[in-house]
């Protein structure tokens, strides 16, 4: 326990000194999402996996918190993941790579002994579905980074209650390394969280929850799986159904994610991110509590509910982009960044 708190403490502290010290180079080399007022640098993303990689790796290394061979090969491909996101963060990728990389990555650490060949797949497109799900989450302030610590934080409670002590410390020390940039991602972000960050903080915990459910049927599994992510899997719902609505292409960005949506209605972009952080919350709360059977597995029809209840609601909201226009106050405060 000692040093999982002293690993925590670290990768916090180290995420927030290089989240500051990285966004002047992102900065001179144009690493940056383009604002109407002005640039976000996007090495924020960086620090995260670098601060979580660093430690992690080691404690493992050190032999006080051996990470094991499947957590190791899951922070490789993790990184491996990020790497990819960072050549699009510099090179503008098509999404289509993004997409092929993440599930390569992904079908390397599936357990398929115990998943078996059909659950594996499955496992593999949930994700790749999940990683990419919280790049396109990074559309505003703060928000990508809070969801991710209490996401981190859900599936790392899940691991200890399998004793996968491994699993548990990486992802105690994600959690961390995501509140350290979070101090300076907070509205007005200093620094960006990109494909690189956007990518890891997502396809870690999404994989280290299939690690946790490996074994267990798959609709047990999806009653846990679906409420740890239920505001990614909104996000990217309401994004679909608003572009297949209004005819325009999946691919092609828009303000028509839920931050977006909800600025219109008059929230502040902090009080967004708390609105949905505590959304969040209640659905990480509700997979822990399933997952550890103090609650019946029907607890996430209520998540679900909530979930579809609010994206209809959401959808009734005038999109200007079907003008032919973004306002000013969109573009302005929230970045237009989707997958």
């Amino acid at each position: 326990m000692l040093y999982g708190i002293a690993a925590a403490t670290t990768a916090l502290f180290l995420a927030a000194v290089l989240s500051a010290l990285l966004r002047v180079p992102a900065l001179r080399l144009g690493v940056v999402d383009r604002r109407r007022q002005r640039p976000l640098p996007l090495f924020g993303g960086v620090a995260v996996v670098l601060a979580s990689c660093l430690v992690a790796g080691a404690g493992d290394w050190a032999g006080v918190a051996p990470l094991g061979g499947g957590v190791g090969r899951l922070l490789v491909a993790g990184a491996a993941v990020a790497a990819l996101g960072l050549l699009g963060d510099v090179g503008r990728l098509r999404l289509w790579v993004l997409v092929a990389g993440t599930a390569v990555a992904a079908a390397c650490v599936v357990p398929y002994g115990e998943t078996g060949v059909v659950g594996g797949l499955l496992a593999v497109g949930w994700i790749t579905f999940v990683a990419l799900g919280f790049r396109a989450l990074d559309h505003a302030d703060a928000l990508a980074g809070t969801v991710g610590v209490l996401t981190a934080f859900g599936v790392g409670a899940c691991a200890a209650a399998e004793v996968m002590d491994g699993l548990a410390v990486l992802l105690s020390v994600l959690a961390a390394a995501l509140t350290g940039f979070l101090m300076h991602n907070w509205h007005p972000a200093r620094v960006g969280l990109g494909a690189c960050g956007s990518l890891f903080a997502g396809f870690v915990p999404a994989a280290a929850a299939v690690f946790t459910r490996a074994g267990y049927g798959l609709a047990s599994s999806a009653g846990v799986l679906f409420p740890l992510t239920a505001v990614v899997t909104a996000d990217v719902l309401l994004v679909v159904l608003a572009r297949r609505l209004g005819g325009r292409p999946l691919w092609r960005r828009g303000p028509d994610h839920l931050a977006h949506r909800l600025r219109r209605l008059g929230l502040t972009p902090p009080g967004i991110t708390v609105l949905l952080g505590i959304g969040a919350f209640a659905g990480v709360l509700v997979g822990v509590l399933v997952d550890m059977g103090w609650i019946a597995g029907s607890g996430v029809w209520w998540v679900g509910a909530g979930a579809l209840i609010l994206v209809l609601a959401l959808l009734r909201i005038p999109d200007p982009s079907r003008r032919g226009s973004v306002s000013a106050q969109v573009t302005g405060r929230l970045r237009v960044r989707s997958g």
